[in-house]
């Protein structure tokens, strides 16, 4: 399988945090989850990828290239939403229009017009008077305006309803109808990355825990509930972490280590990086 963007040992120094070693690739045609908590490494990773820093180490390639080779009209095949207001506070959506015509030798007007009048937004309208949601569909308009073959998309349905969230998901599954599109999409709602996901990367501490297909970490993973005798019993390399109550027992297990008897619900991918980050270890 080719990737529009391979990430190898990325590390990038900071005072008090560091990226060490992160490696994963984000394949044509594939969806790419990248979650993790606040502070785990993402946004420093998305920033590496975008050369708004320079990492310390290790290489990224997108498009084939050494980032730091990328040609303008190449970096201009990378949509970009920031999970923060970026786009131009003073100017209405016309007016933002304007400038990426200016920006982008492949801005595609109709397209933007048509993504405004999809997701409701007037052309008139200063984008500081927008609701925080209406931004971020804005933003996203603007992403999709220029030809992109990679969208890196950073919190990009913050602050939308779910029928907004479903319309930008929609929007998303059309880009990649095209098999040489690719989607880094990072997101605390992991519902979304549910729908719309190939493959999870999980970031912790700066380093990469998983990266793997998202249905083979279903089949994967489990839930185990369990009362504490019977937790006692089990082979403690099946269980990845745990948490314990009045009640009993409930533990993210590797399902094909758990014998016939074990009640092992679904694991969905928010179990999977709660009981990561916050359970206890065996």
């Amino acid at each position: 399988m080719e990737n529009n963007i391979e990430i190898r040992k990325l590390a990038k120094r900071y005072k008090d945090f560091a990226l060490k070693n992160v490696s994963f690739d984000i394949p044509k045609g594939a969806v790419v989850g990248f979650i993790g908590e606040n502070g785990a490494g993402k946004s420093t990773t998305v920033n590496c990828i975008l050369g708004s820093a320079n990492p310390d180490g290790g290489s990224i390639r997108i498009f084939g290239k050494d980032a730091s080779r990328l040609t303008a009209a190449e970096r201009s095949e990378i949509g970009v939403v920031l999970g923060e207001e970026c786009l131009p506070k003073n100017l209405n959506l016309k007016q933002i229009g304007n400038i990426m015509r200016n920006l982008f030798a492949n801005w595609q007007e109709s397209a933007y017009e048509k993504y405004l009048k999809d997701f409701s937004l007037p052309l008139d309208k200063k984008y500081k008077d927008l609701s925080k949601g209406m931004k971020q569909k804005a933003a996203v308009a603007a992403a999709l305006s220029h030809d992109a073959r990679v969208l890196v998309l950073d919190e990009a349905t913050v602050g939308l309803d779910p029928v907004a969230r479903n319309e930008i998901l929609d929007i998303l599954y059309e880009f990649m109808q095209n098999e040489e599109h690719s989607i880094l999409i990072s997101s605390h709602i992991v519902s979304d990355l549910e729908k719309i996901c190939d493959y999870i990367c999980f970031i912790h501490h700066g380093e990469v825990v998983f990266f793997e297909e998202k249905d083979a970490l279903r089949e994967k993973f489990g839930v185990l509930k369990c009362g504490v005798s019977d937790f006692s019993n089990l082979d403690k390399g099946a269980v990845v972490g745990y948490t314990r109550s009045e009640y009993g027992v409930w533990a993210l297990v590797y399902r094909d280590k758990i014998p016939a008897g074990y009640l092992v619900e679904r694991a969905e991918i928010e179990d999977i990086m709660l009981y990561f980050i916050r359970g206890e270890r065996p």
